[in-house]
């Protein structure tokens, strides 16, 4: 079971989405709009998190 540490960790470092913002959204919408968005941002060119992240991915 993750920690809430683990929770408030940034999941995109573009937007500052964390696993906490995504389950929220998740819980909100039926579904994660947040992950859609990341996702047309990255076929787009709008994400950068292979260089923001400090994980490097």
């Amino acid at each position: 079971m993750p920690t809430s540490q683990d929770k408030n960790e940034l999941i995109c470092h573009c937007f500052g989405y964390s696993v906490n913002d995504i389950e929220a959204d998740s819980i909100t919408n039926g579904r994660s709009l947040i992950l859609e968005k990341i996702t047309s941002e990255k076929r787009v060119g709008g994400c950068n998190c292979a260089d923001k992240n400090p994980k490097g991915r």
